[in-house]
């Protein structure tokens, strides 16, 4: 049964998408995803160029160049009219359900309807087509029974103290955080055991409890993971192959997800969670200018905390471990007990301790009824807004 059969499309436009819209489409998506360009506009621009024998802009002239560029536009337009259409027929379609409850026993929300389902010979090396995963009204939820691997008291404190320290699971609600306990598998790795290798389909996301693991590209290291960091996430969010290899610096122990509970269980509330606070960032003054990737990496890195009224969130002269933003709420500054600065959503504080290694210069106390602030490690304080050193510096209280 071909992918398109079922759409109401006419007989053209449904041959012009297994023909034309897909292939070209999943093979964009695919680059896109393995460079992840910091703008995607461009490398599509210069991605489709090159698919179709263009030169590059700013070279070449005259007629055959003009015919191909708009030979090109035509394309895309009539790619674009095609995509518009499926978009709008979805949404109609949702509208329909919505207004009648007599034909819900023939409508499975729970199930992806056989019109849009690949035969078994054409997913071939992939699972699903990538085109498929990016559009997620065409991805249904299917009927999901998570594993459960049996664990003693002592791993569960364990496996629930890492997960903790990592921000792809702080947005779990604790019925959650129990499934996914259970379903991660203890992995145990030697010191220089290829983990993951690059271009290979990946089934599984990683959780480190304890050793270091090196991200390489060929011989070059390109980041370095140690506790309580996640790897190997992007092959199940975005269902690409996997972009680097992963090899144990030393022993590791290491907690492994399978891709079905993450994308039924964690991926929903991470990816609301990144949006949520990297829409928030942009609003904080020091990291308004920064790029996109950059803020993401932030937001991931992020710990929601709340505070009542008079709760002193950091305390003069003891050692500083934490950066802090204010998400909501006000706070106020105390030096030698004295009232020297307020804080309202948006502002930060706590960097110069980290920053200099000093203890904490003021007091930090919550003013209103309660706060909610966000915080982030040392460690990933360091490693993630260490350049903006300069800026930060010129505080004067934290």
């Amino acid at each position: 049964m071909s992918v398109v059969d079922g759409l109401p499309f006419s007989e053209d436009k449904k041959q012009y998408i297994v023909d034309v819209l897909d292939p070209i489409l999943e093979e964009m998506v695919s680059d896109v995803l393995t460079s992840m360009p910091q703008v995607p506009i461009d490398f599509m621009i210069k991605w489709l160029r090159k698919r179709s024998g263009l030169p590059a802009a700013g070279t070449g002239s005259g007629e055959t160049l003009r015919a191909k560029n708009k030979a090109l536009k035509e394309e895309l337009d009539r790619a674009h009219g095609v995509m518009s259409e499926v978009v709008s027929t979805l949404k109609n379609d949702e509208g329909k359900k919505d207004e009648s409850d007599e034909e819900g026993d023939d409508d499975d929300c729970d199930e992806i309807p056989e019109a849009f389902k690949k035969s078994e010979e054409s997913m071939g090396r992939a699972r699903q087509s990538v085109s498929a995963e990016a559009y997620g009204q065409w991805n249904q939820k299917k009927a999901f029974t998570p594993p459960n691997y049996p664990k003693n008291d002592g791993q569960k404190a364990r496996l629930q103290q890492t997960l903790q320290k990592c921000f792809m699971f702080a947005a779990l609600e604790q019925k959650d955080m129990d499934i996914v306990l259970m379903a991660m598998k203890e992995t145990l790795f030697k010191a220089a055991e290829q983990v993951i290798k690059e271009g290979e389909n990946g089934d599984y996301l990683f959780v480190i409890e304890k050793g270091n693991l090196e991200c390489k590209k060929g011989d070059k290291v390109v980041k370095v993971v140690n506790e309580g960091d996640v790897f190997g996430e992007l092959a199940l969010l975005y269902n690409c192959p996997r972009a680097a290899d992963v090899v144990a610096k030393d022993e590791c122990v290491c907690w492994r997800l399978d891709r079905d509970t993450f994308n039924n269980i964690v991926k929903e509330a991470s990816v609301k969670q990144r949006e949520k606070y990297d829409s928030f960032l942009k609003s904080v003054t020091i990291l308004a200018n920064i790029g996109d990737y950059e803020r993401s990496q932030i937001s991931d890195a992020l710990k929601a905390e709340t505070f009542a009224k008079g709760a002193v969130i950091v305390k003069q002269d003891e050692p500083g471990d934490k950066f802090y933003i204010i998400e909501d709420g006000s706070l106020y500054a105390e030096k030698n007990s004295e009232k020297v600065m307020d804080y309202k959503a948006g502002d930060y504080f706590g960097e110069l301790a980290l920053l200099k290694n000093q203890p904490r210069a003021a007091s930090v106390i919550v003013g209103s009824e309660n706060a909610k602030v966000l915080s982030m490690s040392r460690q990933a304080f360091i490693k993630m807004l260490g350049p903006l050193q300069d800026l930060l510096s010129q505080k004067s209280y934290s």
